[in-house]
């Protein structure tokens, strides 16, 4: 009875209109007050323990992170490296866009700022070489869910603060399904576009590519610091997050130059000569080389006492000299100037930048368009974290009136075993991803499942990885499809159009939950072998 009363609660409230995370919130403290022997005393400490929630940490800084790589400048690069990929298949520029998406979905952890992100480049390119603007809507509107399976994903940290699984785990865990979802995508607009004979991108040869990953490195290797950092041990989860966060404030603002006061600034000039450019262009592979070598090695080594930091220094400024001077000694043979004067050439372009960069370093970090970013990152947190701290409040009135242990013994003593509790499982959350948002729905129905899928034997990160999925689908399903309004937003056509394009890749989304829902070595196999299982106290 007390069930129905609360979740009544919920269900009324948000249908007259009230936001998601007053509605929990509201209903908890309501049934507190007229239902519950429970004391109005453990709101307050249930909200200040949110704030307190180390793990919940992660979220803002993944947020800042993902509002700097957001700028045009990344998503452009990492649509022509992906274009440079695969963009000579039937369809490439289609399945370059879904490619996109699964690097971008790896800096950013969010998918409205994966289609945002993505989708304002990708459909304007596909359109202009005759792809439907329907057809390119419903593949970004379907790719962008990427955003939150494929690690580092900011449901993924929401799942693991509401039922106390390990963060990395997840993100593991998601590594596997995320490719295989971004393949299935891939393979599917491959068949259509075999069928409609779509275009395919001339193949301009290995070099092409090698500048496509080059220009995007400095991005992508943001994945490298975070996935390595963690799985090295050089940090957790949360400590991933703000690296990542400095990481991307930095890439943006000093090295890619997409915003801030040296926007628009080039690292060379037209009128830098020749031999300064390739003596310029070859330190800055070492230099690079040395910083990607100190960083690898650190997150491989750090617990080696044989192979000390300063062997590992050593080690690198060899491999930065090497590569140096490959590089001059290929790109200058044409010169009249030697390997020592090209390098001796390049140093005044090595001042100005540095000096840009230090003049310009306060103004970058308290100028305009960094203020308007991060302002941007802290509405995002700040409606993420209401909703998740009133959500938190909903699990502790589940819990102090033991409902899901309820549910529990109604469901075993009902004859549900894991393969048709998970079938069940499945349909709540479709059915709830069509109304809700995602982080907040997961908090909410978690604590009322895991206690069920602990008892039946259901693996904890399996579980979360199927919640996941379903939240993905959740945010491409109408009425309240987040992916579906940003889709819209960005390509001016109506939502229902926006639906109908998005439905038939949606189809192989649900053939991708089946998989990920009856196969669990997906979700668990990669996790298993790094971390080993999760054990639940």
């Amino acid at each position: 009875m007390e069930a129905l009363i609360l979740f009544g609660m919920v269900l009324t409230l948000l249908f007259i209109g009230l936001p998601v995370g007053i509605s929990l919130g509201l209903s908890s403290i309501l049934f507190i007050t007229f239902f519950s022997h429970d004391s109005l005393s453990s709101v307050a400490i249930s909200l200040f323990g949110a704030g307190q929630h180390y793990t919940l940490l992660a979220i803002p800084f993944f947020v800042l992170a993902s509002s700097f790589m957001s700028t045009g400048g990344v998503a452009k690069r990492l649509i022509n490296f992906a274009i440079a990929s695969v963009g000579h298949f039937r369809g490439g520029l289609a399945m370059a866009s879904v490619l996109a998406c699964m690097m971008f979905a790896a800096l950013s952890g969010s998918s409205p700022a994966t289609v945002v992100a993505i989708g304002t480049i990708a459909i304007a390119g596909m359109r202009q070489v005759g792809y439907s603007k329907e057809f390119a809507s419903g593949i970004i509107a379907n790719a962008g869910t990427l955003g939150i399976l494929i690690p580092p994903s900011i449901v993924m940290v929401v799942y693991a603060a509401a039922t106390d699984v390990s963060v990395g785990r997840m993100f593991l865990a998601g590594v596997i399904p995320g490719l295989m979802a971004g393949g299935m995508l891939m393979l599917a607009i491959y068949v259509v576009a075999r069928i409609k004979n779509l275009p395919a991108e001339e193949w301009k040869g290995f070099g092409h590519l090698v500048r496509g990953g080059k220009e995007a490195g400095w991005g992508l290797f943001l994945i490298v610091i975070i996935m390595g950092g963690i799985y090295g041990g050089a940090f957790t989860p949360t400590e991933a997050a703000v690296v990542a966060a400095v990481y991307s404030i930095f890439i943006a603002l000093f090295v890619y130059r997409d915003m801030g006061p040296l926007k628009g600034q080039t690292w060379t000039n037209d009128s830098d000569a020749p031999a300064a450019r390739v003596g310029f262009n070859g330190t800055v592979y070492g230099v690079s080389l040395f910083l990607v070598w100190e960083i690898m090695s650190f997150f491989a080594f750090a617990n080696s006492d044989s192979f000390t930091g300063g062997a590992r220094a050593l080690v690198g400024l060899a491999l930065g000299i090497v590569t140096a001077l490959f590089y001059i000694s290929k790109r200058g043979q044409h010169l009249d100037t030697g390997l020592v004067g090209c390098m001796a050439a390049g140093i005044p372009i090595w001042g100005r930048n540095l000096s840009l960069m230090v003049r310009g370093f306060f103004p970058a970090l308290f100028g305009d368009e960094t203020r308007k970013t991060m302002l941007e990152g802290t509405k995002t947190t700040v409606m993420l974290m209401f909703i998740i701290a009133n959500a938190l409040l909903f699990a502790h009135t589940l819990s102090a009136e033991r409902i899901p242990q309820a549910i529990t013994e109604w469901m075993l003593g009902v004859g549900f075993n894991w393969f048709t509790f998970l079938i069940a499982v499945n349909i709540l959350l479709l059915i709830g991803g069509q109304f809700m948002e995602p982080s907040g729905l997961l908090v909410i129905v978690a604590p009322v499942v895991f206690p069920i899928a602990m008892e039946l034997g259901v693996d904890p990160i399996h579980l979360g990885i199927i919640m996941v999925v379903n939240m993905e689908i959740g945010m491409i399903t109408p009425p309240i499809g987040l992916n579906l309004f940003v889709t819209s937003g960005i390509t001016g056509m109506s939502l229902a159009r926006v639906v109908k394009a998005a439905m038939p890749f949606v189809a192989v989304l649900f053939v991708f939950l089946i998989l990920v829902t009856y196969i669990p070595a997906l979700s668990t196999a990669l996790p298993y072998a790094i971390m080993g299982p999760e054990i639940v106290q």
